[in-house]
């Protein structure tokens, strides 16, 4: 496997991490707190930018 491919998988599990946080503390499953806001809110950047990392491995891998 490559290492675009494991950046692209990580970032997908912290963004899928992300929403599932976020929408347990919607729905008051969770009770929100500024500990867990800013763990959703830094699992979604890094998704983000592992994704975007990922993605431009991948296309340059691929030229």
């Amino acid at each position: 496997m490559r290492v675009s491919s494991k950046l692209i998988i990580v970032a997908c599990v912290l963004l899928v991490a992300a929403a599932v946080l976020s929408f347990l503390m919607f729905t008051e499953q969770l009770r929100p707190s500024f500990w867990l806001n800013s763990v959703a809110f830094v699992c979604a950047t890094a998704g983000l930018i592992l994704g975007f990392i990922g993605i431009a491995e991948h296309m340059r891998s691929r030229r």
